[in-house]
């Protein structure tokens, strides 16, 4: 939607109803530069909210709190989304090959060939035309790569900040004796020990390969008949060597990391295991951990850079906010005050031109702005 149109349209209407019956379906809450949020947008946003915390395990007060704290910032993440993606596409970035790529990737887990059939599935499970599924994916990465480009690319953990933080927290880094296995799984439910002996060798085949040299994680895709390899790629929660069968414990204790175990019979499936960890109980060196101290300040840094980033977007674009709504992330001094419609001149609109231009988007709301985090109450609930 263009500005001018936007300006004069305060309400989207049901342009097909006769002149005379003329009904309010949207109203218009906030114009972001040439896009605008619509009271319909927030109370979608406010629902997938809900069902995302449900998701994540909460319930009762937990939920009624986190929904407290988070529902405040819905009109906020929705500008900050519209004033990412405007920049994005203002530097001209481009994601279209990373976007087909994803999307094959999830054609191919889902086992689908037929391209129709997998579009079909996406509406059906999302709700929404696969166009606009594929549009919000476009966008999303658009904005990661943006984010990453303006604000990730300048931000550096010397590795005497990651010393530092790790002589200051070294009861954080006390491990107990645990390994972290990744496992490529074929299942043997309902099959004749004949095909048992097929499905073996096919799995001897697949150790060969990896002991090869084939990245274990690009077998578990292609092989692994685990129902979650697709999210995990084939990554197990880590376990005490204590609490591993006789012969598994064995094969770690006597193993490095990076070795690839032969075929195991389990029950109901053929296993094969990829030692990816080690951990041997005591205080775990810094080499080790090093990784992981540059994402714990890594992260906090970032947080702190991209709420200035977004206020300097504000303070650069055109924003109208109707009274009774609150942007949490408005820049300091910028007036957005809502213009008054009886001081338009509706008339140099027609109604062709507004229907024209109205089309109502929704977000990827799951997928979470970087440097809008408000509230830890969700996450911290889902660990």
């Amino acid at each position: 939607m263009n500005v001018r149109v936007s300006i004069f349209c305060l309400t989207l209407f049901a342009w097909a109803a006769p002149a005379a019956d003329v009904r309010i379906v949207e109203q218009i809450i906030a114009k972001v530069n040439g896009d605008i949020v619509t009271r319909g947008d927030l109370e979608r946003s406010r629902r997938e909210l809900e069902a995302s915390l449900r998701q994540q395990g909460l319930s009762g007060a937990q939920l009624e709190q986190a929904m407290a704290e988070r529902v405040p910032h819905l009109l906020r993440d929705r500008i900050d989304h519209l004033l990412l993606v405007q920049k994005a596409k203002e530097a001209g970035i481009s994601v279209e090959s990373e976007l087909t790529k994803q999307l094959a990737e999830m054609q191919r887990q889902a086992k689908i060939l037929n391209p129709e059939e997998f579009q079909a599935l996406v509406a059906r499970e999302t709700g929404m035309p696969y166009e606009d599924f594929r549009q919000q994916m476009r966008e999303y990465l658009m904005t990661q790569r943006l984010m990453q480009q303006e604000i990730g690319s300048k931000i550096v953990v010397s590795r005497a900040d990651a010393q530092k933080y790790y002589e200051e927290h070294k009861d954080e880094f006390i491990r107990e004796d645990r390994v972290f296995l990744s496992q490529i799984l074929f299942s043997t439910a309902g099959k004749t020990e004949q095909e048992i002996e097929a499905l073996e060798k096919k799995a001897r085949s697949i150790v060969e390969r990896a002991r090869q040299g084939e990245r274990f994680s690009d077998l578990v895709k292609e092989a692994s008949e685990d129902p979650q390899a697709a999210e995990n790629q084939g990554r197990l929660p880590s376990l005490r060597i204590s609490e591993l069968r006789a012969d598994i414990a064995e094969m770690v204790k006597q193993h490095d990391r990076g070795y690839v175990s032969d075929p195991i019979r389990i029950p109901g499936a053929i296993q094969i295991l990829r030692i990816d960890e080690k951990h041997r109980a005591g205080l775990a060196s810094f080499e080790e951990v090093e990784n992981e101290i540059n994402a714990r300040l890594w992260e906090p840094r970032f947080q702190a850079a991209a709420r200035p980033y977004l206020t300097n977007l504000r303070l650069a674009a055109f924003l109208e906010i109707r009274e009774g709504y609150v942007d949490t992330g408005a820049a300091p001094g910028k007036d957005t005050r809502w213009m008054d419609p009886a001081q338009l001149k509706p008339e140099t609109v027609t109604r062709e031109e507004v229907a024209a231009q109205v089309r109502r988007k929704r977000l990827l709301w799951l997928v979470p702005v970087p440097g809008t985090r408000t509230s830890d109450t969700s996450t911290s609930a889902s660990r």
